[in-house]
């Protein structure tokens, strides 16, 4: 399996790293991207990556947008050059009008300024999007190229129309977490009944939103085996060919060579 957005850096695992990353390999996953959420956090984001075999994303979350230096550009171009090879994203970026920890025009300016440094560098995104569906939609349409560009809307909760839009459209994945084994979520499987597997890769957005049955703690890779269960209960398929399909778009996503 592959974990495609963790935040292993945070210092929520700072007491057993080591021991959670033998525990997510013990229960089958291989790979792990590790996502930067602000220019400090990008930094953590390499550093961990680096001292444990892992990749990661460099980004700026909309909650950080208003901290955001005006050029994001030069301190990207920094994070990469410390980071080589396992920078593999940008990202999380995306718009959140839920909490609206910064404001909309700050998290607007931040996300095309990443749009445009990916198609630049032609790397994938990672997309964040919560209660701001339109104005995000608007903007893919101005400055995502699906001809050119990657990406993935990660811990997508959408609907089935909203599904459609992001993988038919512009040719988003939609990034799958422990959110598909909750009571409440039957919206978010009927979107996974409508676009099928080819559309999806597996996350856990660790530590946060951790899956049935664990639900309550703390989240780790290792409980990305319950989310590909359930995924495979809704599509009625095997956790074997999830792992191979799901894993299979996320080496494409983040350009990651052939198992």
């Amino acid at each position: 399996m592959i974990d495609s957005h963790a935040h292993v850096h945070d210092a929520k695992f700072d007491g057993d790293r080591a021991a959670m990353l033998d525990r997510a390999r013990a229960a089958g996953v291989g790979t792990i991207v590790t996502i930067g959420c602000d220019l400090d956090d990008s930094r953590r984001a390499l550093e961990t990556a680096e001292s444990f075999g892992l990749l990661a994303s460099i980004g700026i979350h909309p909650h950080e947008a208003q901290t955001a230096p005006a050029d994001i550009a030069p301190a990207f171009e920094l994070l990469r050059i410390a980071g080589g090879d396992r920078v593999v994203a940008i990202g999380e970026t995306g718009l959140d009008y839920y909490y609206n920890h910064s404001p909309a025009a700050d998290q607007r300016r931040v996300l095309i300024a990443q749009l445009d440094y990916a198609r630049t560098h032609r790397l994938p995104l990672v997309f964040h999007q919560r209660d701001a569906y339109a104005d995000f939609v608007a903007i893919l349409r101005e400055r995502f190229d699906p001809a050119t560009m990657r990406g993935v809307v990660h811990c997508f909760t959408g609907t089935a129309d909203e599904a459609h839009t992001f993988t038919g459209e512009f040719g988003l994945r939609l990034g799958i977490g422990g959110v598909v084994t909750f009571k409440t979520a039957e919206p978010l499987r009927d979107a996974i009944r409508s676009v099928g597997l080819p559309a999806l890769i597996l996350e856990t957005d660790c530590p946060y939103l951790a899956p049935i049955p664990h639900r309550g703690k703390r989240n780790e890779p290792a409980f990305m085996a319950e989310t590909r269960a359930r995924i495979a209960a809704i599509l009625n398929s095997d956790p074997a060919a999830v792992d191979a399909v799901t894993s299979e778009n996320a080496r494409a996503l983040f350009g990651l060579p052939a198992a």
